[in-house]
């Protein structure tokens, strides 16, 4: 097939995917949404592969005062906005900081990793230096960031040192976006130095975030809402949008007419219901969502090859530790109040359950209860809300529950794998080995 566009496999740069070719679908209005009725923080959830770092370097790009962005953005929706533009686009200084690269193992890795993330962010503001605006002061303490010399209190400090010195030189607040805050509280929490890890982002944030006088507003990404009590503290005007929220939620992944397009665009509408059953079924709020990470994959794959089958690759995006540590501590006998295995089942076999979400979480605390880990499950994309549409006539759960299921084959794949996996290893019981097998070759009803 000639003239085929390119999926932007891997690519989460704006301006990458708008130069040179590739194809993007246009997910402008999320910057009229945001600007409709912003807050001084902005927390965005949603779980990986949904798109979060592209999100936010389209931002970047828009409302960078040192660019010029207009060509990146000619011809998408927000360019019809033209008041908007006129008063937002490259009118405003920003700071861009990802996070998602501080996963190590140690805590004086992850310390230094942290540093060098300030220390590329000074990098790119190094004209910081010569500008007649900015204190003496402030630049000896850049220097300082820049060689990768400070400490725990000095990084704290950092990004609010930073938005004084950009406000002095441009005469304006800075727009803060933060994309992957809570990754290195999640590894800390697997690598057993998360107290260490949030005293440390806690003071980082709040010294940013908190009555702040050179933020503009903040935009900030993860996978979870950590409580306000643990990291948020004394944030003032904040406001989370979480996958149960209906804010922001096409803006992060799929529609199934951007799907439609996609695939009429490329000419494979004959696999539409395939691309459903697999990589649809996530709820974000009121709508259906695909996981743009698959639809992508598997496009691309059909380009080279059109009798190609669908492939789970969310899987191979990470270990999913988050399955198995959930199945094992369910299962470990230290926890009897936890008797999960009979929910897995009727999950596996095309069921839901009936469980408690609770939305703000502290890493530390996940595997405190049954209900903060069929929470966990549900935030970070294993599970998913129950269409209503797609219950029995009448049936409404419990207050403050939800009914919960696999969201597509694809992570039921995941299930059975990890699921089957560990009871080879673990159990010895026959039945319940064999009952996972049947499940595992698709064999339900044995």
């Amino acid at each position: 097939m000639t003239n085929q566009p390119v999926m932007p496999l891997g690519i989460d740069r704006f301006d990458q995917i708008r130069t040179e070719g590739y194809y993007y679908i246009d997910k402008t209005d999320m910057i009229a949404e945001l600007l409709r009725k912003t807050f001084q923080v902005n927390l965005i959830t949603r779980p990986r592969r949904f798109g979060k770092t592209l999100a936010m370097d389209m931002l970047a790009h828009f409302f960078d005062i040192r660019t010029d962005s207009r060509s990146l953005f000619a011809g998408l929706h927000i360019s019809e906005q033209k008041n908007l533009c006129e008063k937002w686009q490259n009118q405003w200084p920003v700071i861009f900081l990802t996070l998602k690269e501080v996963d190590d193992l140690q805590l004086a890795d992850a310390k230094k990793k942290l540093a060098m993330c300030i220390s590329d962010l000074c990098y790119q503001h190094r004209y910081l230096l010569e500008s007649e605006e900015v204190k003496a002061e402030d630049k000896a303490f850049f220097e300082t960031l820049l060689r990768r010399e400070a400490d725990d209190v000095e990084l704290q400090t950092s990004l609010h040192v930073l938005m004084r010195m950009m406000e002095a030189h441009f005469g304006k607040q800075v727009i803060l976006l933060m994309d992957e805050y809570d990754v290195p509280l999640a590894k800390a929490n697997e690598n057993g130095f998360y107290q260490e890890m949030l005293n440390l982002m806690r003071g980082l944030l709040n010294k940013t975030l908190k009555s702040n006088p050179f933020l503009k507003f903040a935009v900030i990404t993860g996978c979870l809402r950590i409580a306000n009590e643990s990291i948020f503290t004394g944030a003032n005007n904040f406001v989370s949008d979480n996958i149960t929220g209906d804010r922001f939620n096409e803006y992060m992944g799929f529609t199934k007419e951007e799907v439609a397009r996609l695939l009429q665009d490329t000419g494979f509408t004959d696999h539409a219901e395939e691309m459903k059953r697999w990589y649809d079924g996530y709820r974000f709020g009121s709508i259906h969502i695909y996981c743009p990470w698959d639809v992508l994959n598997h496009v691309n794959a059909l380009q080279d090859n059109p009798t190609a089958l669908p492939k789970h690759y969310w899987e191979n995006t990470s270990h999913n530790d988050i399955l198995r540590t959930f199945i094992q501590v369910a299962n470990d006998g230290s926890r009897p109040e936890l008797d999960v295995n009979e929910k897995f089942e009727t999950l596996l076999a095309g069921g839901y359950i009936e469980e408690t979400i609770e939305e703000n979480l502290t890493y530390d605390a996940i595997h405190s209860s049954e209900a903060n880990l069929w929470s966990l499950l549900y935030l970070t994309g294993y599970l998913t809300q129950v269409n209503p549409s797609d219950l029995p006539e009448g049936s409404m759960p419990e207050q403050g529950k939800v009914f919960l299921k696999i969201p597509n084959e694809e992570i039921k794949v995941i299930f059975q794998k990890t699921v089957v996996s560990w009871f080879h290893e673990n159990v010895t019981t026959e039945d319940r080995s064999v009952l996972f097998d049947a499940m595992w070759q698709g064999q339900e009803e044995m």
